[in-house]
């Protein structure tokens, strides 16, 4: 069971860093990205080649980034320059990219890294387990990630990406040329998914060209459940919870594999957790407006209450002040 934890945290921690290029996109920019399932293939199979030819691992993860922000332009360059819309414009660069990818494999449909040095090859010759490698390398390359990816959109730039994403309109009507930004928030999205597919293949061992689908559904999963789970009150918060949205996510699964569930039926199984945690939010929202209301009717039951005994305190001294009127007027015509 340890090590089934171990290789979940290990492999939610690279898909956190996915998680944290969907963020961008998809909370950011407020716009749909497809293009992750080709991008992270694009990351992987470069580093797998780049490993395979001689280039040391860290290159080949710097070449993987590379390769995931060209991707993300492409897709940013038909969204803005050809108008064509945002979530056919992923699609179509997904599809591109099967056949780019393929053709980065040298025609092959999956590439093994057989006795190639790895980031995980130094600790694991200090007598780490594979797991235990990628937890500290993944570790360290999320913390490294949030960090920059915190200031850049703490800057100048940053602030008026974000303020694309709230309102282009607005933004545009401000100075801000919302094209450009929307360009380079999908190459930077794009370059984080690529990143992770460079560690991923490193810790897999090999690179498939169908090892992205479903990356999307995954991507989203992560940040909806770190979401609802840990809160995004700041950005900050927001980027750290969707990566541990990611853990809890392949700890779920792993551990519905290890009950016994068919690994035919994992989609069934994430399409239904990405609606249960879609829906979640609004669950939420419904949940506390009933409280209000309910909360605002005893209140307005306790005033009501208050308010008829004051009214009837009040009458009761009038009729007392009343009668000793009346009696005061009797008195005195009886003298």
């Amino acid at each position: 069971m340890a090590n089934i934890l171990a290789g979940a945290i290990g492999l939610g921690l690279i898909w956190g860093i996915v998680t944290l290029g969907i963020f961008i996109s998809f909370r950011v920019l407020n716009m749909p990205d497809l293009s992750v399932e080709g991008s992270i293939v694009t990351g992987a199979a470069v580093a797998a080649m780049l490993i395979i030819g001689g280039a040391h691992p860290l290159l080949a993860v710097g070449g993987a980034t590379l390769a995931g922000a060209l991707a993300g332009t492409i897709t940013g360059f038909l969204h803005t320059r050809l108008k064509i819309p945002a979530l056919l414009s992923g699609i179509l660069t997904m599809t591109a990219l099967y056949s780019i990818n393929i053709r980065i494999m040298d025609g092959r449909p999956n590439v093994p890294l057989l006795r190639q040095d790895t980031l995980l090859t130094p600790l694991i010759d200090l007598g780490l387990t594979r797991d235990h490698a990628i937890i500290i390398i993944a570790v360290i390359a999320v913390i490294l990630v949030i960090a920059f990816q915190r200031w850049f959109l703490t800057t100048e730039f940053g602030s008026a990406l974000r303020a694309t994403g709230n309102n282009p309109h607005m933004s545009a009507a401000q100075g801000i040329n919302t094209n450009t930004m929307k360009l380079v928030g999908l190459a930077f999205a794009n370059a984080l998914v690529g990143l992770a597919g460079g560690l991923l293949v490193q810790y897999q061992g090999f690179v498939d060209v169908q090892m992205g689908i479903g990356a999307i559904v995954i991507g989203l999963a992560s940040l909806i459940i770190g979401e609802v789970i840990f809160g995004r009150k700041t950005l900050l918060r927001g980027m750290i919870a969707v990566v541990l949205g990611a853990i809890v996510y392949r700890i779920i699964i792993a551990l519905v594999l290890e009950a016994g569930m068919a690994a035919t039926d994992l989609r069934l199984f994430t399409a239904i957790t990405v609606a249960i945690a879609l829906w979640l939010p609004h669950a939420r929202d419904q949940i506390d407006a009933i409280s209000r209301r309910v909360k605002h009717r005893k209140n307005s039951f306790g005033q009501s209450d208050y308010s008829g005994l004051a009214s009837a305190s009040s009458a009761a001294a009038t009729d007392a002040r009343t009668a000793n009127k009346s009696k005061k007027t009797r008195s005195r015509g009886d003298h």
